[in-house]
């Protein structure tokens, strides 16, 4: 089922499945998108299959103007709408709250579970932009010593905000579990025409079986 949310904190859709697992996500979009880009729409319906509650949200920046990055200095304000979206998802499930986005959507979620390991029990970042295209030495990776919650990331061969290589070398800075999963001739915004129709399933049974997830069985049992 998707339910329309659209309060003073938090606006976006949350997905919530027949038989959920008790756990949910929060999950929200880059700098140049909103909670209804495709990517995180399918993501919504294949986690929801896959057992999970997920809060597909605006960040605050979004709310605030329907275009356009975020403007400089909105970090802190995008972080603080991502603990609400948790706060939010936490009175709707019962179980574990995960934490993730797409660029730069996933760098805020990353860096606020850095500075509150409580925040989430875990994330899930998408195409993370480790430095800005053609400037390798910018790195996005100050606070990676000290994310400790566990992070699956997937990201695209051919994103030019980092290469595989470059970000398998970067996950070495977090001391907490990682994991990889390479989206093979995609590039930023991962989905292609090739694999429009699988990846938000490969992405979701990725993340079930790395965090450990077992939805509900059929009506009755828990």
């Amino acid at each position: 089922m998707l339910r329309t949310v659209n309060d003073k904190l938090v606006r976006g859709f949350l997905h919530e499945p027949e038989h959920g697992s008790g756990d949910g996500l929060v999950l929200t979009h880059g700098a140049g998108a909103n909670c209804q880009a495709q990517l995180l729409v399918a993501l919504g319906n294949a986690f929801s299959q896959s057992g999970i509650t997920v809060l597909r949200c605006d960040l605050p920046f979004r709310r605030k103007r329907p275009h356009g990055p975020p403007p400089r200095g909105s970090a802190e304000v995008d972080q603080q709408g991502l603990r609400e979206a948790v706060h939010y998802l936490r009175r709707e499930i019962t179980g574990r709250v995960f934490l993730g986005g797409h660029s730069y959507g996933g760098r805020q979620a990353s860096m606020l579970a850095a500075a509150e390991p409580e925040i989430a029990d875990g994330l899930l970042l998408l195409s993370y932009p480790l430095h800005p295209p053609k400037r390798p030495t910018e790195l996005r990776t100050t606070h990676f010593p000290e994310l400790r919650t566990s992070a699956i990331f997937v990201h695209g061969s051919r994103d030019g905000f980092g290469a595989d290589e470059e970000l398998r070398e970067a996950m070495k800075l977090i001391p907490s579990r990682t994991e990889l999963l390479e989206v093979a001739a995609a590039g930023h915004e991962l989905l292609t025409k090739r694999n429009a129709d699988e990846l938000a399933r490969e992405i979701a049974t990725a993340f079930v079986e790395f965090y450990e997830i077992k939805a509900m069985e059929k009506r009755g049992l828990s």
